[in-house]
């Protein structure tokens, strides 16, 4: 493409707006790789939260860990049902429920977090990468003007490379911004409704922990002794 091809206009720009170009450039390859991973682990996730829906459903006389609860939704189940066993005083339903849901939940928001991990750098990419661009930018055209200055010429053979130069820089930061802001409200979504279901799901468990809790045997008039002791993991 002759001087106005992009490996010229970055060997010929001034070394500051180079370096604006490889720091951009390593930004957007990050953030790719952030967003390759992400995709994959909030697909798989996304499928253990249907299925952890599901499953709590259709409980019936027993909460077992071990059944049909996918990945880290076990032990979201395993939680809930350690706590279950844990004798807390003459407590009511209500107390009982929003005990071992909040210890479902805790693991729920570990998890969550542990997923989210790192999207935070697809925000501060997203939000900073135009100005470094900018910055760039502005650098190579002051850049230009010195040179033109120093040269005496006006042309627009002598003042367009080193404009498209600058102008490049720009241009790489967008590149770099808009996959992220894309990527990070994409992610921000998946989270928010993935945790919902969550949460729903985590519901229905407690409230199966409750009846089966609050059960009583036919002879002995005490809780019902169903739950299935999980260690921890």
């Amino acid at each position: 493409m002759g001087n106005y091809s992009i490996q010229n206009m970055f060997i010929h720009a001034d070394i500051v707006v180079q370096g604006v170009m490889v720091i951009l450039l390593l930004a957007s390859i990050a953030c790719w790789v952030v967003i390759l991973e992400k995709a994959a682990l909030f697909k798989r996730a996304s499928r253990n939260v249907l299925a952890f829906k599901r499953r709590a459903a259709e409980i019936a006389g027993t909460v077992d860990p071990d059944d049909g609860y996918p990945g880290f939704t076990a032990l979201i189940v395993a939680a809930g049902v350690n706590e279950a066993r844990d004798t807390a005083g003459d407590e009511t339903r209500a107390d009982f429920r929003e005990r071992t849901e909040r210890s479902m939940r805790a693991i729920l928001a570990g998890r969550i977090d542990r997923l989210g991990a790192r999207t935070t750098f697809l925000a501060t990419v997203g939000s900073t990468s135009p100005f470094v661009g900018l910055f760039g930018t502005v650098w190579g055209i002051m850049h230009s003007f010195i040179g033109i200055a120093a040269s005496g010429e006006t042309t627009l053979a002598v003042v367009a490379p080193g404009i498209a130069e600058a102008l490049f820089a720009t241009a790489m930061g967008l590149i770099a911004a808009v996959p992220a802001v894309i990527a990070y409200n994409k992610i921000n979504s998946v989270m928010k409704k993935m945790t919902r279901e969550a949460l729903n799901a985590i519901s229905l468990v407690g409230n199966s922990l409750a009846r089966i809790h609050f059960s009583e045997t036919d002879t002995g008039g005490r809780p019902a002794p169903v739950l299935k002791k999980v260690e921890s993991q």
